[in-house]
């Protein structure tokens, strides 16, 4: 069973026997699997989790990186054999995860904690956990592939397209890459899951995390839990300028939302815009909303040659679940913005959201909707 998955050395200049690696577990099927592959396969393992809250703060079923999570990730490193500690990262999680998650969102913005999960805690503070632990590599259990080119590591998508993870990648930057390693990155779910069993790993058919781990209802709901000051009135306008009713607060609406808005009309209406500077929701009929350009700010660029003056013809994706608009991305300017022209319209571009660049299966990079 073990031979059909077969991968390439972390390292090419050292044998499994001599290469130490961490691998972050986070409790789940995924990560579990590829730790216990590793160990197998000779490898030096340390398996890290990283306490990021209280499971009693959460919940959400399926969540991961508490409770439940720890103690699965711990007893598989015990029952494999390979050392296994648990870090408390919790106010650190609050400080850049949580707490930019509720700012962006009072700012009428749709953030994506879990890329800025990826971001910080994961990829910059337990990379440098790794670093200092003498490790050769940093591991994960991403669906994303890492592709030596010409002396260059590049960023793939996954090879299961069901599970491929690079969208909530793109900020991982070119010195991370050096050091991080996706061994899953060319399998698909079900024979993870099939590996898993293989090992006898418990958690082989536990299910998936679902949806943003700290977030135990609604998102709304939970933003107005941990700040309630962000519930403030204001009204509901038309694009003509029209006042069609009023909300109890901007945290209760999303770009391209129809349902919820609290207003009657002869038309359907959607949330097109929203000013958080006055407290006002925009709708206007859903040809408002569709649009062919866009502005990134925070830009990552992981190709090694810089965008040219002229463009690059690109793929992009707006949502997780994109399939992907054909685009051309300009350099970005002296504001720091990157100007994005898609060549077909496109329904709903939400402020706070990704866009990552596909050059074919390849991140080229992204950034995060202006």
């Amino acid at each position: 069973m073990i031979n059909e998955f077969e991968i390439e050395p972390l390292l090419a200049n050292k044998v499994p026997k001599q290469t130490k690696i961490v691998v972050a577990m986070s409790g789940g099927v995924d990560s579990s699997t590829a730790a216990v592959l590793l160990h197998n396969l000779g490898y030096q393992v340390i398996g890290v989790t990283l306490e990021l809250y209280s499971s009693n703060n959460s919940a959400r079923k399926g969540a991961c990186c508490a409770g439940q999570d720890i103690y699965d990730a711990k007893r598989v490193a015990e029952t494999a054999g390979f050392p296994h500690y648990v870090l408390n990262y919790k106010e650190i999680f609050q400080k850049e995860v949580i707490d930019d998650f509720i700012e962006n969102y009072t700012r009428g913005e749709t953030p994506i904690p879990c890329v800025k999960c990826n971001q910080t805690v994961k990829f910059r503070d337990l990379l440098k956990v790794a670093q200092n632990l003498e490790a050769d590599a940093l591991v994960t259990g991403h669906y994303i592939r890492r592709i030596e080119k010409d002396g260059e590591a590049q960023l793939y998508s996954g090879l299961d397209k069901s599970k491929d993870q690079s969208y909530f990648l793109f900020a991982t930057t070119i010195k991370q890459l050096k050091f991080l390693r996706f061994p899953l990155g060319a399998f698909h779910k079900n024979k993870v899951r099939e590996l898993a069993e293989y090992f006898n790993l418990k958690i082989a058919q536990k299910p998936d995390s679902q949806d943003i781990c700290f977030v135990a209802d609604k998102y709304a709901s939970t933003i107005a839990k941990l700040k309630p000051e962000s519930l403030v009135k204001g009204k509901i306008v038309h694009v003509n300028g029209q006042v069609l009713g009023y909300h109890n607060g901007i945290i209760n609406f999303t770009i391209g939302q129809r349902r919820g808005l609290g207003i009657s009309s002869h038309e359907p209406l959607y949330v097109v815009k929203i000013d958080a500077k006055n407290q006002e929701v925009i709708v206007g009929s859903a040809d408002k909303l569709m649009k062919n350009k866009l502005f990134v700010r925070e830009l990552n660029w992981l190709a090694k040659d810089p965008i040219p003056s002229e463009g690059l013809e690109v793929t992009v994706k707006l949502r997780s679940l994109h399939n992907g608009s054909m685009a051309r991305i300009y350099p970005t300017n002296e504001s720091g913005s990157t100007e994005v022209i898609l060549k077909d319209d496109y329904f709903g571009i939400s402020p706070g959201q990704a866009c990552v660049a596909y050059l074919g299966e390849r991140v080229l990079g992204g950034g995060y909707i202006s």
